[in-house]
């Protein structure tokens, strides 16, 4: 990088140390160049109020509006004081509530007629919206410097509405922003000046300018076009930099063999491949028979038979000589993959043990918690070749395990897998092994090209033959209680019937700390700011709901418990004893989100549904209707019937289909976390781009940049793309590039 840009300068150098913290710490802004990147979410017109009828609930918001109506009520026979103030923009009314001493202020000043900026977050009360204690700004004249000050500032200009946080209103961020935007001019432009012209951009410093001080919505419009195109065309250039330099490494090509494991193995098969397993397997088959390292990506809706599609390439890779590993994202996946394909595999399993089919190898296990002599057998397995196929979890990855000839890995739930690991695991082969990736979340095509650019991809869209529709329904727990009571009705009937249910909850619940999976990092961070959320309780327990269930609505069924911080041990023993059918109802946190196969349960229950990701109720409902008899899926919620959570669980319980699913929640979640660090190694560059809406810009952004790439690998004619690379990428992602 040429020197330190003003973009690079700390934000406490312009602002001040206490308004940079906060910046920091709640909206993770650090740099002038972060500010000047966090864009208005919405533009006000002054005068044109926003829409009162459609404040989301529990969110953060910024309103403009009038004042109808305020009045100071006592309470406690006079010893307290609430003032109410009652909201109106022509469309709706909202209620403002200040208490105690914060009173004074805004009787003075909110008056009827006034104008002003509301900022606060928005909850429900008596079936009422309202603000408590806003912090607000007045925008009409009045003898307070301050209001007069924001009249000049406001008057007649778009008002841009920032995303904010509780410690810092929308107006002070963009008082902040007002400080840095000299610094704009400073901006590097990463697009070649021929994309630039030839497309018709405003230059980047132009655009920063126009974004925050709009004149006209054209300005925006210009604006938005330029920063869009910037964000999804330097992404698409790192991942273009990153397949190019794949496409550089050497591998192995491990051709397929006739008569070998693999022959063996589909002879035995009781049932006939799907016509899509067929064509991915041929993909597969000969992305493998070639010098350089595969790297695919294969989608499939749960229980459309990826597993299959994998084992056949690892027996193929085995059959050319060389060995496949298997990465789990848990203990519990792991063990299950390993019991499921020793069994699909049968005598083909024990290869040098008696009994074993003479063109057999060793499946091998190797997981953190197993016992050393265990181990120890393993680990030599694998660096004599005498396994063929080992399946493990991140345990593989240590720097203790040696192969003898790596040939393939095959990665389960991308989702849980970052980039740096898979880099780790391929540096175990003699030269870099090929790479299959699987994952059961649907995801748009977009979003493929985008967090996952740099694999080719393969979708199994066909469900095996015998899989049972599953019926979805949310329970609301509070508005409806007796519902609740329902669904353990219903729980109770499946068991009766013979089948067998599960139970979720978000915690395990014996430590209040504790927490599995997406659920879980929610429920600490609700821990760590009780006041933003006072009137929230911790999320539901495994072993609470499995203790009430025993002594009340489930009693004289057995009903067990399973979750991460168990020994494995006691947890398998759970899940044979829950597949055997001695286990009624299995109450669980996420541990059995992906991977578990027990065709008899036919109902699941999930508590507290609404702290779920959608993918994740999707990923979770498809362990129920695996076998012949339909399935059951109820989603329990308090939360608000107008809240955005009872919106998404709506979608959830109205369509089966992933990809609709995963659109739904692109565009409810955002893009911030289908983009995160652990996905694509890159930080959430996203700010102005929409993966959903978007999709024109990526395809075209994704050309340019294979264009360059391809004329230019190392970007040597480009130095103003390379540094705004530079500080795009992480240092390990930064680092690989270069290998490359």
């Amino acid at each position: 990088m040429e020197g330190v840009s003003s973009l690079d300068e700390p934000l406490k150098k312009l602002l001040g140390g206490a308004t940079a913290k906060v910046m920091a710490e709640h909206l993770d802004l650090h740099t002038v160049g972060d500010l000047l990147h966090h864009y208005p979410r919405r533009y006000e017109e002054r005068g044109k109020l926003t829409a009162l009828t459609d404040l989301p609930l529990d969110e953060h918001v910024t309103v403009v509006a009038q004042v109808a109506d305020a009045r100071i009520l006592t309470f406690n026979n006079g010893r307290g004081k609430r003032l109410e103030v009652t909201l109106t923009d022509g469309s709706g009314r909202l209620q403002l509530v200040f208490f105690g001493h914060g009173v004074h202020k805004p009787h003075k000043e909110l008056l009827p007629g006034r104008q002003a900026m509301f900022a606060g977050k928005v909850s429900v009360f008596n079936r009422k919206m309202q603000l408590a204690h806003p912090t607000y700004q007045l925008l009409d004249a009045s003898d307070a410097d301050e209001a007069s000050e924001a009249v000049d500032a406001f008057a007649g200009r778009l008002l841009p509405i920032y995303p904010a946080c509780k410690q810092l209103d929308s107006w002070r961020i963009a008082k902040a922003v007002d400080a840095v935007l000299p610094s704009a001019r400073d901006a590097v432009d990463p697009l070649p000046a021929s994309l630039r012209e030839g497309r018709g951009f405003t230059p980047l410093p132009e655009a920063l300018l126009k974004v925050h001080r709009p004149q006209t919505r054209a300005d925006i419009e210009d604006a938005k076009a330029r920063l869009k195109w910037d964000e999804a065309f330097v992404l698409q250039v790192a991942l273009a930099r990153r397949r190019y330099a794949d496409t550089q490494l050497p591998a192995a090509a491990r051709r397929r063999v006739p008569d070998g494991l693999l022959d063996a193995f589909d002879a035995k098969l009781p049932f006939t491949l799907t016509e899509g397993q067929e064509k991915v397997s041929k993909e597969i088959f000969d992305d493998l028979a070639t010098e350089h390292p595969m790297h695919r990506l294969l989608q499939g809706e749960v229980g459309s038979g990826k597993t299959m599609v994998a084992l056949r390439a690892m027996l193929a890779v085995v059959d050319a000589g060389g060995q496949a590993a298997m990465l789990a994202p848990t203990e519990v996946l792991a063990q299950q993959h390993h019991r499921s394909i020793t069994e699909m595999m049968g005598e083909l399993a024990e290869g040098g043990m008696l009994g074993g089919s003479d063109r057999g190898t060793k499946v091998v296990l190797l997981t953190g918690s197993m016992g050393a002599a265990a181990r120890r057998q393993a680990l030599l397995d694998l660096v004599t070749g005498e396994a063929g196929i080992v399946i493990g979890t991140h345990a593989l990855i240590e720097d203790k395990v040696r192969f003898h000839d790596l040939g393939l890995v095959v990665v389960d739930e991308q989702h849980r897998f970052g980039v740096e690991q898979r880099d780790a695991l391929r540096s175990k082969g003699k030269q870099p092994p090929h790479l299959l990736v699987m994952t059961a979340t649907p995801i748009p095509r977009t979003v493929a090209m985008t967090v996952f650019g740099d694999l080719e991809t393969s979708v199994l869209d066909q469900l095996p033959a015998g899989r049972s529709p599953i019926a979805s329904h949310v329970v609301p727990a509070t508005d409806k209680p007796h519902f609740l009571a329902r669904a353990w009705e219903r729980v109770a009937e499946e068991v009766e019937n013979g089948h067998q249910a599960y139970v979720v909850c978000p915690r395990i619940g014996d430590d209040a700390e504790e927490a599995e999976g997406r659920g879980g990092k929610k429920a600490k961070a609700k821990k760590a700011a009780p006041e933003e959320d006072g009137e929230k309780r911790p999320p539901l327990a495994v072993l609470e709901i499995a203790d009430q269930l025993r002594g009340g609505a489930l009693s004289g069924l057995s009903v067990e418990v399973l979750h991460g911080r168990m020994h494995p041990d006691e947890k398998d023993d759970v899940m044979r004893r829950f597949a055997a059918g001695d286990v009624d109802v299995l109450v669980a946190t996420t541990v059995i989100e992906v991977g578990v196969n027990v065709p008899n349960a036919t109902a699941m229950v999930i508590m507290d549904a609404d702290r779920f990701g959608v993918s994740q109720l999707h990923q979770l409902r498809g362990r129920v209707g695996r076998g012949s008899a339909p399935g059951l899926c109820l989603l329990v919620s308090e939360a608000h019937e107008a809240s955005p959570a009872r919106a998404r669980l709506s979608a959830v319980a109205a369509t089966l289909d992933g990809f609709e699913l995963s659109r739904i929640d692109l565009e409810q979640r955002r893009e911030g976390d289908v983009l995160g660090q652990a996905q694509s190694g890159v930080r959430s560059s996203l700010r102005m781009l929409t993966v959903i809406d978007d999709e024109e810009v990526i395809a075209a952004a994704r050309e340019e940049a294979v264009a360059i790439v391809a004329a230019d690998p190392e970007l040597e004619r480009l130095p103003e793309l390379r540094t705004v690379l530079a500080a795009l990428l992480d240092k390990e992602r930064e680092e690989y590039l270069d290998k490359g």
